[in-house]
């Protein structure tokens, strides 16, 4: 049986894509159906199903593959753990042209640092975030999720309720929400009224 080269590709919004990276995967001697995907789902997470693929579709002996290092993990300890398991099913790890060697004491240091740079980007990027949320927020123009129902439609599923003639399913298809939504305008509105 011929080593494989097993591909990943992810990317963490649904509005990019993969072209670039299906691309260097492909100059890279990763065939196109040997390529495994995570379309708008981040790195620092480890529930990815398209990772989980990808790991589970290697064999001893293949090289799994990644354009950058970015793409397969966000911090370092994942970044650790996702390499140690290859090693440990005998399969190299090529980031780019580069394959990675977890015997040479160079390249363990050198895939370390990227992960530091991959984990210091992320970090970077939720700070960046976090701080435009809050000048939205302090501008008033990041307000939360709005309720489903105006607050005339509020008003009625309350009094609608309080009369007994309603369940909560027929106020959920009166109003078209779900239950959770009539519970949850309920418990508002009860709390609200609250001296």
């Amino acid at each position: 049986m011929t080593a494989k080269r097993i591909g990943y590709a992810r990317c963490s919004t649904l509005a990019q894509d993969l072209d670039a990276q299906r691309a260097a995967l492909a100059a890279l001697g990763v065939s196109p159906e040997d390529v495994f995907t995570d379309h708008g789902l981040t790195g620092t997470s480890r529930a990815r199903p398209g990772l989980d693929q990808a790991l589970a579709a290697v064999r001893t002996g293949d090289t799994f593959v990644v354009a950058k290092l970015d793409r397969l993990a966000r911090s370092v300890p994942d970044a650790r753990a996702i390499a140690d398991q290859l090693a440990a099913k005998d399969v190299a790890l090529a980031l780019g042209s580069t394959v990675y060697d977890p015997g040479d004491p160079m390249g363990k240091m050198f895939f370390n640092i990227l992960a530091s740079f991959a984990e210091f980007e992320a970090d970077l990027i939720r700070m960046r975030t976090r701080e435009g949320m809050a000048i939205a927020r302090a501008k008033g123009k990041l307000r939360g999720k709005q309720p489903k129902l105006t607050v005339k439609q509020q008003t009625e599923l309350c009094r609608m309720q309080a009369s007994g003639d309603y369940s909560i399913s027929d106020l959920s298809e009166l109003f078209s929400v779900s239950r959770a939504t009539v519970y949850r305008t309920l418990q508002r509105n009860s709390v609200s009224k609250v001296p």
